[in-house]
């Protein structure tokens, strides 16, 4: 009797194994329930992270759990087929290791992306967008002014709601800037009748651009599907761009490449701080180097999170237990390192501000005033980070060298120095400009030395 029930339990296993492995079907990912928050967040009394081993000693993934392989399940653009596809896959094939490298860099941000991409219900060759955008870097920062893994462009990121100030931008927030990009690509899905091809041409170009070339060729009884428009040419490169990669993931070995491991696992969760802290003091809370902190939280402009918000940081999955423990029990005096300043007379918040490397508003901001008013003899508190502020190798959008802004209506120099973190003195310099006084259309330069 005990002999058939052993028997009868192996058989069990067996065929539950059988289940698990079973191939799934490729809208498998599309179709299972949305989740209100797909990002942990932790609170400060969270525990027991998940130990991710490096890269490097990690045994091969199971094929299950392989995010590349879960990526391409969801697929739902796989069967277009067009010459300049192949000639963009030609281009990436010649480039050989350095697409691997690129591709290495979304590690950190694929799984949420893709994600969120799921979660959607969009296709999953949508998560590769940041690869052609910004070879998925967060601190990608265009000649254009656009910025982070989806490459925002200034107005239409606050347009999305992406907060842009002295203290954060969250055009560079992996998170902030992800759901903004995604729900702009369903928005322009919708506009062009859920064509996603138009649709993604329009990420590129703009809504108003794709617009008009079907207008064009309505009038000239011409089809007006992507490949039928007349648009420009990066915008008719960015589109099979995006198809090839997404092809060469589908099948890395017919084009010769090794595609890096990246196992279906959270690389960070969402941790909550409720209030300002400076950054230094979290990287050690979280027992990293500041650099890394920076690297998943590459909206922060300075040396502190925003004031005002947002409250919350991304941590390595496997730091995030320890370091809410470790905040959890962190003297509210010592979030932020400050200094005293005894106000003289004659001075005024702009002057105290330069001094200090801060914006007038951080410092009102800091100091909860609602006007420019001072008094001599009055104190002033002045946040402070020791050594080298953030600044000095964080996740700004600098890019080496000289880049050229065209003014819009309504910029000013200020807003101008501070959207590139320079000084409106050097702007002036370098543009030669007498006066502060700019007209829409006028092209400055930009020297970044970063």
């Amino acid at each position: 009797m005990l002999l058939r029930m052993l028997s009868f339990a192996l058989v069990l296993l067996l065929l539950a194994g059988c289940v698990s492995n079973a191939p799934k079907d490729e809208t498998s990912l599309a179709a299972t329930p949305e989740h209100d928050d797909p990002l942990p967040v932790l609170s400060a009394d969270y525990f027991d992270p998940l130990g991710l081993p490096e890269q490097e000693s990690r045994p091969p993934i199971p094929e299950e759990t392989d995010l590349w392989k879960l990526l391409t399940r969801d697929y739902q653009l796989r069967n277009i087929r067009h010459p300049a596809i192949d000639r963009e896959i030609q281009a990436f094939v010649a480039r050989g290791d350095s697409l691997v490298r690129q591709l290495r860099k979304g590690e950190p941000y694929l799984y949420y992306i893709l994600q969120e991409v799921n979660r959607r219900g969009m296709p999953g060759e949508l998560a590769l967008l940041p690869g052609v955008e910004s070879g998925f870097r967060p601190r990608a920062y265009s000649r254009h002014g656009a910025a982070g893994l989806w490459q925002f462009m200034p107005a239409t990121g606050r347009y999305f709601g992406l907060k842009q100030d002295w203290w954060y931008d969250a055009r560079r927030d992996p998170v902030a800037s992800t759901n903004a990009a995604l729900g702009y690509l369903q928005k322009l899905h919708k506009r062009f009748d859920g064509d996603w091809l138009l649709a993604i041409a329009a990420y590129n170009a703009g809504g108003g651009t794709v617009a008009r070339a079907i207008r064009r060729n309505l009038e000239k009884d011409k089809p007006v599907d992507f490949w039928s428009l007349d648009l420009p040419r990066e915008t008719r490169q960015y589109v099979p761009r995006l198809l090839a990669l997404a092809r060469i993931i589908d099948h890395p070995q017919q084009y010769g490449l090794v595609l890096p491991p990246i196992d279906n696992d959270p690389r960070f969760v969402k941790v909550e701080i409720g209030e300002q802290i400076d950054l230094k003091v979290a990287a050690r809370l979280a027992g990293m180097k500041p650099e890394d902190l920076l690297q998943l939280n590459a909206g922060f402009n300075r040396w502190a999170t925003h004031p005002e918000g947002p409250h919350y940081l991304l941590l390595p999955a496997e730091k995030a237990g320890e370091f809410s423990e470790k905040l959890a029990r962190l003297p509210e005096d010592q979030r932020m390192r400050w200094t005293r300043y005894r106000i003289k007379p004659g001075d005024n918040l702009g002057r105290i501000a330069r001094k200090y490397g801060l914006s007038v508003k951080a410092l009102m901001q800091a100091n909860h005033l609602k006007s420019h008013r001072i008094r001599a003899g009055a104190h002033l508190m002045i946040p402070l980070s020791n050594g080298p502020t953030v600044a000095a190798f964080q996740a700004t959008p600098n890019a080496r060298g000289k880049l050229h802004y065209r003014v819009r209506k309504g910029d000013s120099l200020y807003a101008i120095a501070r959207q590139f973190g320079v000084k409106i003195t050097d702007l002036k310099k370098w543009n030669q400009l007498a006066s502060d006084r700019l007209h829409p259309g006028q092209k400055l330069t930009v020297v970044r030395t970063m």
